[in-house]
């Protein structure tokens, strides 16, 4: 079963109000899904971005957002830079494939050159 985990890609202290306790102490946090497999580790083109306050520890959904912290999150959504999608394949992958390779060209061999009878 392949095992997803976000990658953080960047983070940044605003110095906006909370909604919540009105404090000047929020975390904006912006990150890249990352799915490790036995065989393969790929990198998504998806970001996630997620907005704290480190006094109260409270999540700040953009419904409750004032336009202050609407005009920050857009200048630092605008300076990620995301890691490009790729696809990664592990150690195993080509282990496999090797062993692979070399049964069917075993059987090819047999098969050509005719079973060696006793």
């Amino acid at each position: 079963m392949a095992e997803e985990k976000l990658e953080i890609i960047k983070e940044a202290s605003l110095q906006n109000n909370c909604p919540e306790c009105f404090n000047k102490s929020l975390k904006l946090t912006f990150s890249q899904k990352h799915t490790y497999g036995k065989l393969i580790h790929r990198i998504t083109k998806e970001v996630v971005n997620e907005m704290k306050c480190t006094k109260c520890g409270s999540i700040i959904y953009p419904v409750k957002w004032t336009d202050d912290i609407e005009r920050s999150f857009d200048y630092y959504q605008k300076t990620v830079d995301p890691l490009k999608a790729s696809l990664e394949f592990r150690p195993l992958f080509y282990i496999l494939a090797l062993l692979l390779l070399a049964f069917v060209g075993t059987i090819i061999y047999f098969i050509v050159m005719g079973i060696p009878s006793f």
